[in-house]
């Protein structure tokens, strides 16, 4: 029996109707699974990022058909062999968001106090919005680790404090699991 082998593929390129299914209709004919992905619209770009699944003979396919399938699409693509996800034990899993005014580094200084206070993300996701008054605004949904050692009150308590300083309003609230 083979070994289950895992590829991560990143495709970017001018959007339109039918690109995904161009796509995903290659990682079908190499016999690979689409495992994890991820599709957003970025200005007039198009990205899409899939964690592929399958034996030796069909990554290799797709390894080698991409290319060409690319070029013919116009898409910049990147592939890169990895491994299974790593099992996370979401007990200590929560949501942070936050919104307020789109002030640039605000996401920097968010990601370097998670990093500081040894936080996983496990995933990212933000939007420049509009309010009524036409003010621009900026949300953020993060999916994060805490490891046993974090006090979740005081970890709070150390947020609440820095999105005061960044005029961020936040929720904290524990991953429920389905």
């Amino acid at each position: 029996m083979q070994q289950t082998q895992y590829l991560v593929v990143t495709a970017i390129g001018s959007d339109r109707t039918g690109i995904v299914s161009d796509l995903t209709t290659l990682v079908h004919d190499c016999n690979c699974n689409i495992h994890d992905s991820r599709m957003a619209i970025f200005g007039q770009e198009f990205t899409f990022i899939m964690l592929l699944s399958g034996d030796r003979m069909a990554i290799t396919r797709v390894e080698n058909s991409l290319p060409a399938t690319s070029h013919e699409l116009g898409l910049l693509t990147m592939m890169k062999r990895t491994s299974k996800h790593k099992e996370i034990d979401n007990t200590n899993a929560f949501v942070i968001e936050y919104i307020g005014p789109d002030i640039p580094g605000t996401l920097n200084t968010v990601t370097k106090f998670l990093a500081h206070k040894n936080v996983y993300i496990s995933s990212l996701k933000a939007d420049a919005l509009v309010d009524a008054s036409k003010k621009s605004l900026h949300a953020t949904h993060l999916t994060v680790q805490f490891g046993d050692d974090i006090d979740v009150d005081a970890f709070t308590n150390d947020f609440a404090a820095l999105c005061q300083s960044l005029q961020q309003d936040f929720t904290i609230t524990k991953l429920i699991q389905e």
